[in-house]
């Protein structure tokens, strides 16, 4: 049911950008704003991922210079059937990740410096497995092209205001215009986080079935929420528009499901994962991913907290 809503809200989001297109130029209008997205989405579909992770200053770490970060992505990449995506670390205080790239063959998941150091591995586990979730569901794509569209749509507004449409230019014409510049961006944006939140419900659903324990990805959840509330992202400050591709809304983590929020609530989605529990007993679905050990009883090498090779 959820790829149904997807799918209606995704048609729902190209109808209202043809619909802005034809409110400035006719039928005319709605063909080329249609043909100005295509080529749009066409540069995003090459270049997105470079492009976000240009914006975080991400830099890419492999079994050498994170061994342990690495070593995890690949095993439950490989529990998830993926191809092995690359790994980028994001020198950011704030816990946080996202997933990228075009298809699971060009993929990549990228994590903070603050999550690494705050989760343990059983978190980390649960916070990787929800991004190839997105990378399986392909959801990377088509958040970027719903992005997209609604900055098309945003930009094609301004352009109707300016211009006064197809009509002659009396009042009419002008309170239209300006009733489509500021409507028409808000149900895109709607849309776009419509679209959003729904696509976590089921990254959700399908992270923790990657990583055997949906707990683990509700500890995580809880850690990241709390922090991102404490702890400022000032490159997502600065790029509002990438915020919906974090596991955790790094702007203001909001605390209801209302319109306007990028993210479901965080304690809907605990909720939600507690009922995936029981619902399974409590077992979880599948072993824990393997373990590096040194002897001292810790994945990583220490107590309670990841330490060392982050790159």
């Amino acid at each position: 049911m959820s790829y149904l809503r997807t799918a209606i809200l995704l048609a729902g989001l190209t109808a209202l950008f043809m619909g802005v297109g034809y409110l400035i130029g006719g039928a005319s209008g709605a063909m080329i704003a249609l043909v100005v997205a295509a080529g749009t989405n066409l540069f995003a579909y090459w270049n997105s991922d470079r492009m976000v992770l240009s914006m975080y200053g991400a830099h890419e770490v492999d079994a050498r210079t994170a061994p342990d970060l690495h070593r995890l992505v690949a095993d439950l990449a490989a529990r998830a059937g993926l191809p092995m995506p690359r790994v980028f670390l994001m020198d950011n205080p704030q816990p946080n990740a996202f997933a990228t790239g075009r298809n699971p063959q060009n993929a990549a998941v990228a994590v903070t410096t603050g999550l690494v150091q705050s989760l343990n591995r059983e978190e980390l586990s649960g916070v990787v497995a929800h991004e190839l979730a997105h990378i399986k569901h392909h959801d990377t794509l088509l958040m970027t092209i719903t992005a997209t569209i609604a900055g098309a749509i945003s930009m094609l507004a301004q352009f109707g205001m300016f211009f006064g449409g197809n009509r002659n230019n009396n009042g009419t014409g002008i309170i239209g215009s300006i009733a489509m510049m500021i409507l028409a961006p808000l149900g895109a944006a709607l849309v776009q986080m419509a679209i959003s939140r729904t696509r976590e419900y089921a990254a959700d659903e399908m992270g923790a079935r990657i990583c055997g324990q949906p707990m683990w990805l509700a500890s995580a959840l809880a850690k990241i929420d709390n922090a991102a509330h404490q702890v400022p992202n000032m490159e997502a400050e600065r790029a509002p528009a990438t915020a919906h591709m974090f596991i955790i809304n790094p702007l203001s983590g909001q605390g209801m499901d209302n319109l306007f929020a990028t993210h479901p609530s965080t304690q809907n989605r605990i909720a939600a994962l507690q009922r995936l529990t029981s619902q399974f007993g409590g077992g979880g679905f599948a072993p824990p991913p393997s373990a590096p050990r040194d002897g001292s009883g810790s994945p990583w090498g220490g107590a309670a907290r990841p330490r060392g090779p982050w790159g």
